[in-house]
């Protein structure tokens, strides 16, 4: 459990799996992620998530509001921890994401080097990113799209 000012970052719990399907359903949050997730894939990942190692529930500290979620996964990319986040449409424009990643790279195990990719096109992905100190390091196609890997020192 991590908390920030004005966030809580916890376990996925049973009641938390609602907001994480529409996370994964919702083309403006799946816009720069390939779309929405297919119906048998949301049902597998709610099965999964509650517990699920890695995937954080962002919530507001003052109205316990589910805002997004956080994905930490160890060894995702050539050994190298991968953080990724998303946020519900309504909560953009916050800070909030920015305040997620921050907190999840920062607890990130000493001499570790933390990871995260976007595509190319995801311009405010990028930005928050190149705000909190990731250095753009790779630029490779996948998913059948452009993408940048990102470093935090």
């Amino acid at each position: 459990m991590l908390t920030t000012r004005r966030l809580l970052l916890r376990p996925v719990e049973p009641d938390d799996v609602p907001a994480h399907r529409r996370l994964w359903t919702d083309p403006e949050v799946r816009r720069h992620l390939g779309g929405p997730v297919p119906p048998d894939t949301v049902r597998v990942r709610e099965q999964g998530c509650v517990g699920a190692p890695g995937l954080l529930t962002v919530m507001d500290k003052e109205d316990g509001a589910v805002l997004g979620s956080v994905l930490v996964e160890p060894g995702a990319r050539a050994g190298r921890t991968e953080v990724s986040c998303q946020v519900h449409p309504e909560y953009w424009g916050h800070g909030y994401a920015r305040e997620a990643v921050a907190a999840v790279v920062g607890r990130a195990a000493e001499g570790e080097e933390p990871v995260a990719v976007t595509q190319a096109a995801h311009a405010r992905s990028r930005r928050l990113l190149e705000a909190l100190g990731a250095v753009p390091v790779e630029r490779f196609v996948e998913w059948g799209r452009p993408q940048i890997l990102h470093r935090f020192p």
